[in-house]
């Protein structure tokens, strides 16, 4: 069964035509990303410039020589192919074995693929949380906050100035508000 090839393919033909304008779209994008999980996982801002042009050259000989079909979004295909550059740079660099050798990275698999989706996924479900969540009222949101925090229901309700048996109830009617904006949002 062959995947439908994904509306982002665009990127991946501006990568093999040198489209300026479009290429300059994954740098907005992407780059921005890439340099933060460098940067959070012990490299400098070179080595996220030097990963992120690594990945698009593998993404565009990937596409020149084995003729790569998006089947997932772009841009979590390109920060999953950035990740496992800076991951596989760190542990050569700490001379633990390397688990995938240049050319490994050539060979992205429906793996990487699935990996994107996921993530491109999870994003939507984030944005989906937040957008029903900004229409609570504020009451809700600082419920949900808190209890969020992992803290004893005692100890929240004693900081919100209610009793629990108000909490429990309250944090119940408010969740059940929020799913039903997510699922209003949703659909």
């Amino acid at each position: 069964m062959t995947k439908k090839v994904h509306e982002d393919q665009r990127y991946v033909i501006a990568l093999l035509n040198n489209d300026v304008a479009l290429v300059n779209e994954i740098y907005k994008k992407c780059a921005a990303k890439v340099k933060s999980f460098v940067l959070f996982n012990n490299g400098s801002v070179d080595d996220a410039a030097d990963i992120f042009q690594e990945a698009l050259i593998d993404i565009y000989n990937q596409a020149k020589y084995k003729d790569l079909q998006l089947s997932c979004p772009f841009e979590p295909f390109l920060l999953l192919v950035c990740k496992r550059k800076w991951l596989n740079e760190l542990k050569k660099k700490s001379i633990i074995p390397v688990t995938k050798t240049e050319d490994d990275l050539l060979h992205i698999g429906e793996d990487t693929f699935e990996q994107a989706d996921l993530l491109a996924q999870q994003k939507e479900q984030a944005d989906l949380f937040l957008k029903a969540f900004e229409k609570l009222g504020e009451r809700c949101r600082e419920i949900i906050r808190w209890s969020m925090q992992g803290d004893a229901q005692e100890k929240v309700a004693d900081a919100l100035g209610v009793t629990y048996g108000y909490l429990r109830k309250k944090k119940s009617e408010c969740m059940a508000s929020l799913m039903k904006l997510i699922k209003k949002n949703h659909d």
